[in-house]
């Protein structure tokens, strides 16, 4: 099996695609009403569901975590430790929920948290160099 993309469980879609396409830099082409969307960032598929649409087409009822996610992450990464803390300020002066502020961990990532408007967890983090697989 081959991983093709991570989903992401949503209550108000156009909410969401405003945040990840205009605070995160989303590539997004479906309209705010759409049930599903698919979201790409630096080559990596991202999807929204809409979580009543999800309920229906599986024929359950989901209890979901209320406040912020705790069940997982996305984890963005910058270049420098300066862009860390600049990503910071700019996300949460357009609409991030602030979780940590940049700080420099004891294995040499400064790294800090915020929450989209749905609560989940996204890290931006850097290891003071260019990305690297």
């Amino acid at each position: 099996m081959k991983l093709d993309g991570f989903g992401i469980l949503v209550n108000d879609m156009g909410k969401m695609i405003r945040f990840y396409r205009d605070v995160l830099g989303f590539e997004i082409q479906e309209p705010e009403d759409a049930s599903n969307v698919y979201l790409v960032k630096d080559g990596t598929l991202f999807l929204f569901y809409g979580r009543s649409d999800f309920e229906k087409l599986t024929r359950r009822r989901y209890e979901y975590v209320k406040g912020l996610n705790g069940h997982c992450e996305i984890a963005l990464y910058v270049d420098t430790f300066e862009e860390v803390d600049q990503q910071f300020e700019r996300v949460v002066a357009a609409g991030a929920v602030p979780v940590l502020e940049p700080e420099t961990e004891p294995w040499g990532q400064r790294t800090c948290y915020i929450a989209d408007p749905e609560g989940n967890i996204i890290e931006i983090g850097s290891f003071n160099r260019p990305f690297q697989r």
